[in-house]
Formats: C-alpha cells, sequence, structure tokens
C-alpha cells in the first residue's frame, strides 16, 4: 500500500484518495493538460510529454493542440487544413527557423567565411546606407579580379538531423542580396549546393551570371530560390557567391553582396496554396 494523503471533507471526518478514487489520483481534464504543455518547449512536448501516458500523446497527436498552439504565437501557415503531424512540424520548424549563415552582413569582417578567390584589389568591406533593410550596414565588395567567398553548413551541427531532412524534407530557402556601382560594369555570381555525408553533390541552384553594365541605375536586387522535393542524403549545404567588375578599374568597382540568408522552413510554405 502506498502512502495516503489525508484531506478533510466537511464534518464527516477525514478521508483519503484511495477511499474515493480506489488508490489513483482523479484524471487531470484534457484542457488543464493542454494549458500546461503550451508553456512547455514544443520539442519536449514531443520528446517527452508524449511518452508519458495515453492521454497525454492523445493531447499531443492533436490537431486541436497543435492549432492552438500556433494561434497563441501568431504562427499562420498558409495552408489551414493541415492534419495533426502537419502542425506539429509547422510549428517547430517556425520556431527554429534562423539564418543558417554566419556573419552575412559583413558585421564581423570576414568572421565564418572561407576566401575562395581574392584577385584584383582584393575583397575588402564598406559601410552601406542606401540598403532597404535599415539594419544592414556593411557590405562585402568585389574588385576587378575574380572574388569569390563560401561557407560549408553542417545540418546536424545546427540540429537539422537525417529524419528531418530525408523524410520531412523542409523546404531549404535561401537568399541574396547583390547591387552593382552605378559608373561601372560589373558581374555577379553565385552557387548554392546540397551535399551529401560526403559533401558530394545531390541537388544544386547555379543561375547564369548577372551582368551589369556601365551606367546603370546602381539598384539593390534580391536573388532567390527554394530547394524542394530534393530527395534523402542531405547533410550539408555549400552557399559560394561573389563576381568582379568588368571595367578592370584598380580599386572596388565590383558587385557587392550582403545579407546573405540559408533558412530551413516548413515544407510548403513559402508560397500560398494553388488554386
Amino acid at each position: 500500500m502506498g502512502q495516503q494523503i489525508s484531506v478533510e471533507c466537511g464534518e464527516s471526518g477525514p478521508h483519503t484518495y484511495e477511499d474515493t478514487w480506489g488508490g489513483q489520483l482523479p484524471p487531470i481534464p484534457d484542457a488543464v493538460l493542454e494549458e500546461v504543455f503550451f508553456n512547455i518547449e514544443g520539442q519536449d512536448v514531443v520528446c517527452v510529454c508524449r511518452l508519458v501516458c495515453q492521454q497525454w500523446k492523445e493531447i499531443v497527436d492533436s490537431t486541436s493542440y497543435w492549432k492552438g498552439r500556433c494561434r497563441r504565437e501568431g504562427l499562420k501557415p498558409y495552408n489551414h487544413n493541415k492534419t495533426a503531424k502537419g502542425w506539429c512540424q509547422f510549428y517547430i520548424l517556425s520556431k527554429r527557423r534562423q539564418n543558417l549563415l554566419k556573419n552575412p552582413k559583413a558585421d564581423e569582417d570576414f568572421s565564418g567565411w572561407k576566401i575562395i578567390s581574392n584577385e584584383g584589389d582584393k575583397w575588402i568591406i564598406e559601410p552601406e546606407s542606401s540598403f532597404p533593410d535599415e539594419r544592414v550596414q556593411k557590405y562585402f565588395v568585389t574588385s576587378y579580379g575574380s572574388c569569390i567567398k563560401s561557407q560549408l553548413i553542417d545540418l546536424s551541427e545546427e540540429g537539422y538531423g537525417p529524419y528531418l531532412m530525408d523524410e520531412i524534407q523542409p523546404d531549404i530557402v535561401i537568399s541574396d542580396w547583390y547591387s552593382p556601382r552605378w559608373d561601372c560594369g560589373s558581374q555577379y555570381e553565385i552557387s548554392v549546393e546540397l551535399l551529401n555525408h560526403k559533401q558530394k553533390i545531390i541537388n544544386r541552384f547555379r543561375p547564369n551570371h548577372v551582368v551589369f553594365p556601365q551606367w546603370n541605375d546602381m539598384q539593390w536586387q534580391q536573388m532567390t530560390h527554394v530547394f524542394r522535393n530534393y530527395g534523402p542524403g542531405v547533410r550539408f549545404i555549400k552557399f559560394t557567391h561573389g563576381g568582379r567588375d568588368t571595367q578592370y578599374w584598380a580599386g572596388w568597382y565590383g558587385i557587392r553582396v550582403t545579407n546573405s540568408s540559408v533558412e530551413i522552413a516548413p515544407p510548403g510554405e513559402m508560397e500560398p496554396p494553388g488554386p
């Protein structure tokens, strides 16, 4: 017999939980448990709470729980007709979403970047005041020779393991901002590769080089791409970009790049569903 917890119930004398509930604590209402789960990290709800008992598992596996959690935290998917699994994936991937590139805005010199080529007068960093996002204050700028830099992202180290990448295959969202000088022609190039555990290419985004003539309007432009349904085996992402000027002027008149990003996003969430 376990220890009895005594409580007072009116004038009829002391009773025990064993007297009232046959030795078991009363069940906790689902609504109360949901409220508790809302205050626990989503990953822990799935990996810990869900394993406690059948009642907890049913709550965690319900569509209503994850829809309610998304609503409370302001996460709004395009597709509102998701299954419980879909809502759970959307929530956890949305909460974890972040830029996996280090030092994308040149705030820490060239930290995080591997210089692949550094010709002409080499890469430098200059201040920026006209970028669409005022939080971007610097950019990387190329010279008259080829200037290319790269980063290799280890998805496992970032918390995106084999099950997630192979079975769920979340979207891999690429963005890069680039701009020429107004008085000098320049060339911009980018390549993003999805690699397996041996760093062999599974998929690649490599558009044609963008070439600007001399005397252009010097507007910042965004290059974007979404990898989707790329198949199993992705373990690394290699992001490479840069360029040069086309006039071969001494100094730094080549393409400028900044605010680059690689993000892991919920599958199918980068655009509204079709009609």
